[in-house]
């Protein structure tokens, strides 16, 4: 069980954003769910109230810095001017040849996958430093770590994010606040849907040999927001089905 009690979590209206706001919800937090789409937003809110639990949503689609800024101000208003765990699960993936890329697609993903959590942790992290605890937790991906054609543009945003992930440890962390990260393989969620078998043949490479679901990966998330892990900072845990290992 946790000591904390407010949980932002971005992204959380579908996948494994919204698995790990509903698992957040079962260990006791009051869970800030945010999204693009007010009404799966809204959804996701019912589903945690009906099994117990203590929800509020709110709209951002984290492409500007007016979105991140009153996300920050609305979830410290729900959190009665804390919050003590933040997720950065909010992301885009797309995928494609560098040479279609534009520069307004260039920007779009750099924006929502590292400019917002950028500034929703330099909003929240110092106040949770002030108070002497917390956890921030950043969903990346395994194809952070190697090279993928197609994948460069989505995979160095999340490498980035990895880099964040240790800097921010090792920033914040002697302040009491632990910052460390997941990395999923292949899983499937309604975002990857669209891949079809091609999720099937990516998973079948790792040890597990099938994808993973959103439900698995949000255990992980957990793990590193509550004090289960209490002497974890600066990781990367890799939720990938033993992909790594191959």
């Amino acid at each position: 069980m946790t000591t904390t009690t407010t949980a932002l979590v971005t992204g959380a209206t579908s996948g494994i954003g919204r698995a790990t706001a509903e698992l957040l919800a079962t260990q006791g937090l009051h869970v800030v769910v945010s999204g693009r789409d007010t009404t799966r937003g809204e959804e996701v809110v019912r589903s945690i109230r009906a099994s117990g639990g203590r929800a509020e949503f709110v709209e951002a689609d984290l492409r500007d810095e007016s979105s991140t800024a009153h996300l920050a101000a609305e979830a410290l208003r729900i959190g009665g001017g804390t919050v003590d765990v933040l997720v950065n699960s909010a992301g885009i993936f797309p995928f494609g040849a560098t040479a279609d890329t534009t520069s307004a697609g260039f920007d779009e993903v750099f924006d929502i996958n590292v400019k917002a959590p950028y500034f929703l942790v330099a909003t929240l992290a110092p106040a949770m430093a002030a108070r002497g605890g917390g956890a921030i937790v950043n969903v990346t991906t395994m194809v952070a770590e190697f090279g993928a054609a197609g994948m460069g543009l989505y995979g160095s945003t999340k490498a980035a994010l990895v880099l964040l992930t240790k800097s921010w440890a090792a920033e914040f962390g002697p302040a009491g606040v632990r910052v460390n990260a997941v990395s999923p393989g292949p899983t499937r969620t309604e975002g990857t849907a669209a891949m079809g078998e091609a999720l099937d043949q990516l998973a079948a490479a790792g040890p597990a040999g099938r994808p993973g679901t959103a439900e698995e990966v949000a255990q992980a998330i957990v793990f590193l927001a509550t004090d289960a892990a209490s002497f974890v900072h600066g990781a990367v845990l890799p939720v990938d089905g033993g992909r790594i290992a191959v």
